[in-house]
């Protein structure tokens, strides 16, 4: 089970599903996802969604979650609580929602609890961590103490970091003019929110666009730019989410081994 569907966390259903692991993924009433493409919580609002040939299914109960992950696709359900949830049972609770601290994950929710990244602490609130700060320690498994601090800075990609991030300006209903692929150049408009022009920082592709029509509070992350330039890459699982995936795929089945 895994607590959030954006982009990270699809490449660790990823991993998963391809090592036989049926899995459920437990989204918000309205995903702040970024990255819709290569999202399992796309099927919130879509009803279902394919990224690289995993089909994510929105389920309306825990039964028929139970059915669509039991069949090889991936269930998503809108909970953000695991209240309600027992007949599911996992062996396996992993908080991917990337809040940067823990909200509610408890080392008692699942024979194994994972928690992504800074939040965590592990043998404290879950049995393990992985790292998901880009460098060397990236996909890493923690068995003791937290993941890296927040740096509250995208990593570099492409020589570009926080700049590639495009944040509201201003509060009010997001609508854009350029979509998910398309290529953009520096100053062009993209979109409005709240009556504000939203333009290309730089040369690039847009990567990621939070839903049309999604109510924005100021600073809130609603898109991201490509320096890279490649288009292909918006329909692709990142390289940080596979390995992120790998993390947790390992992370599991040392514990189900008895060697973490």
């Amino acid at each position: 089970m895994l607590r959030g569907g954006g982009d990270l966390a699809t490449g660790v259903a990823w991993r998963l599903t391809r090592a036989g692991w049926p899995v459920v993924v437990l989204e918000l009433p309205e995903p702040l996802t970024i990255r819709r493409t290569v999202a399992l919580s796309t099927a919130v609002a879509d009803g279902e969604i394919t990224v690289e040939d995993m089909r994510g299914v929105l389920a309306d109960s825990p039964e028929q979650a139970a059915e669509v992950a039991a069949r090889g696709d991936v269930a998503v359900m809108v909970a953000p609580e695991l209240a309600g949830l027992d007949s599911l049972r996992p062996d396996v609770v992993v908080d991917a929602r990337l809040a940067k601290r823990n909200i509610d994950t408890s080392i008692r929710d699942a024979d194994i609890v994972i928690g992504l990244g800074p939040g965590f602490s592990a043998g404290t609130d879950c049995h393990a961590v992985v790292e998901t700060m880009r460098g060397h320690r990236l996909g890493r498994v923690i068995w003791s103490g937290p993941a890296e601090p927040d740096t509250r800075s995208p990593a570099p990609l492409g020589g570009r970091s926080a700049d590639r991030v495009l944040r509201a300006p201003l509060a009010g209903a997001v609508h854009w003019q350029a979509t998910i692929g398309d290529a953009v150049t520096e100053g062009q408009p993209l979109g409005r929110v709240g009556g504000a022009n939203i333009r290309a920082p730089f040369d690039g592709v847009l990567r990621g666009a939070i839903r049309d029509g999604t109510r924005a509070h100021v600073g809130l992350k609603i898109g991201d730019i490509d320096p890279r330039g490649d288009p292909a890459a918006c329909w692709q699982i990142s390289d940080k989410a596979l390995a992120v995936g790998g993390g947790v795929l390992e992370a599991v089945l040392a514990r189900r081994a008895g060697i973490a």
